[in-house]
């Protein structure tokens, strides 16, 4: 018996309540954080959190960031025990890249809309139609699907990865159909074929929309992530003069924190997940952070809510597993993400 085990269950737990929509019954607030912190430490825990996480499991964390910065996080990590606040491939990657520890996801029903849209069957079909192809993964896919791929990405490096392969190979990129498109385009490669899969929160996020917000406000910035369906449009409407070039930025959320840092405009639109906001108003409160899109909200992503992640650290659920064949397949392609070129900085590092 552990020394939580003997542990009373207190008046927080005790409030916990589950539904198809996630977990509840406690709110983040101080007496929650400190609990929180309280069980991360005798767990021995290591607390990360993805940038679109709701703003008090960002702030309890150990470090806040984006799927790259994470990764490396924890790669390197000595804690027994990591806990992803994030969705279940993001855990997986955790699991791959430190086999030996302990990977616990508050709520393991907290999937992606964009992973979903491939399976690894359909990798094998799709190579099997181009042999000799190099696979692209984008970090947002399943540890199978990873195992099926020579390369994986993020936002802030899926052009970079693509760029290192022989320009007279063909390429494979998969799954998100507008960071395929936004890579094309950067890259200028001919012979990268797209798979037609997309978050449905990006997508949501329209051109039309975007070029009207940039219309009413002359002096505003654009972030834009290129996961977006108005990313490629963006990026086109910037050449043709439709949106002021100098002011659309095309970034990954670690890329718009570190631009956050230093830009000077008065206001910022910002076109992502709304969860990104709470780490752009800390880095740069003199800034009006404003979301493109209101309702860009990922339902997946606020299923680690303050009741979820109590119970994780206090029972020790839900832990993550990958198959060792499919870990070592799949290590292989993560690590040559992580080694490509320099990433931007974790969001934030609890000061502890």
């Amino acid at each position: 018996m552990t020394v939580l085990d003997r542990m009373p269950a207190g008046d927080l737990v005790t409030r916990i309540t589950d539904s198809p929509t996630g977990f509840s019954g406690v709110d983040g607030d101080a007496e929650w954080a400190a609990e929180v912190r309280r069980l991360a430490d005798l767990r021995g825990a290591t607390l990360l959190a993805h940038n679109y996480q709701l703003p008090a499991i960002q702030d309890v964390a150990d470090h806040v960031g984006d799927s790259l910065g994470l990764s490396r996080l924890a790669a390197e990590s000595t804690a027994s025990v990591i806990v992803f606040a994030g969705v279940y491939f993001m855990a997986e990657t955790a699991k791959i890249l430190a086999p030996d520890r302990t990977v616990l996801i508050p709520d393991s029903r907290a999937g992606c809309s964009l992973a979903d849209t491939i399976t690894a069957e359909q990798v094998r079909e799709w190579k099997a139609e181009h042999p000799g192809a190099a696979v692209v993964a984008y970090v947002n896919t399943s540890a199978e699907v990873k195992a099926e791929s020579d390369l994986c990405c993020t936002s802030a490096n899926a052009a970079q990865i693509v760029a290192s392969l022989p320009a007279d190979r063909e390429v494979l990129f998969l799954p998100d159909q507008f960071l395929g498109a936004y890579v094309q385009r950067v890259t200028g490669r001919a012979n990268l074929h797209i798979w037609l899969g997309e978050c449905h929160v990006h997508a949501g996020i329209s051109p039309t929309e975007l070029r009207r917000k940039a219309s009413a406000d002359a002096h505003a910035e654009l972030f834009i992530h290129p996961e977006c369906g108005c990313s490629t449009a963006a990026l086109w409407q910037a050449g043709e003069g439709d949106l002021p070039a100098g002011r659309t930025r095309v970034l990954s959320t670690g890329g718009m924190l570190a631009a956050a840092r230093t830009t000077t405009a008065p206001t910022v639109l910002v076109a992502t997940e709304t969860g990104m906001l709470h780490q752009l108003r800390r880095a740069n409160p003199a800034v009006r952070w404003e979301p493109v899109n209101a309702d860009a909200v990922c339902r997946y992503m606020k299923m680690t809510t303050p009741a979820a992640l109590l119970r994780c650290l206090r029972e020790g659920v839900e832990e993550v597993n990958v198959a060792p064949g499919v870990a070592d397949r799949a290590r292989r392609a993560v690590q040559a993400m992580i080694t490509a070129g320099a990433s931007p900085a974790p969001a934030g590092v609890r000061a502890r």
